[in-house]
């Protein structure tokens, strides 16, 4: 299945329908998130806000939403701004790493949010493709509660390369 993710991230800024629709098309393209309840929760124009809910799949031992959750939840969000930015038919993308810091339970929904500048894409990401062709990008992605404790921060580095330079195993 393949769905123009900038038309349905458009629609969805506007429309809560659209936005639903977003994430049962996402749901089915990355079956991974279904079970959890992982969603798009906010489309902005250079930002993604996804949501991971407080229930009994999502929790560990002390009840609290399980460290695993939150950092799928920042990884999700920044490879969807990512993706919205870069033309998947010459770029792929892919976690080339991630790291977190914890700072709170997580004993509420939570949220995790990134935004994207455009002068941070061209100076971080396009110049770079242009000199070396392949590029190292971490994102930075605060994750707080619906109450605005600040849970963790995730950083995920992505990286970003022409298809041309891919190279696989025959």
């Amino acid at each position: 299945m393949k769905i123009d993710l900038n038309k349905q991230l458009d629609a969805a800024m506007h429309s809560s329908f659209a936005l639903r629709k977003l994430n049962w098309l996402l749901w089915l393209g990355i079956p991974f998130n279904h079970p959890h309840g992982i969603r798009i929760h906010e489309v902005e124009a250079d930002a993604v806000t996804t949501r991971i809910d407080l229930k009994r799949k999502n929790t560990n031992h002390i009840r609290g939403i399980h460290a695993c959750g939150l950092a799928t939840a920042a990884e999700f969000c920044s490879g969807l701004v990512l993706l919205r930015r870069l033309d998947p038919r010459k770029y792929r993308l892919i976690m080339q790493k991630m790291t977190v810091e914890y700072h709170y339970q997580a004993k509420k929904d939570a949220l995790a949010r990134y935004s994207l500048s455009d002068a941070d894409f061209d100076a971080g990401i396009l110049s770079k493709m242009e000199k070396e062709g392949v590029v190292l990008f971490t994102c930075e992605v605060p994750v707080h509660d619906i109450a605005g404790n600040h849970l963790c921060t995730a950083y995920t580095t992505w990286q970003v390369k022409g298809w041309d330079k891919v190279r696989t195993k025959k």
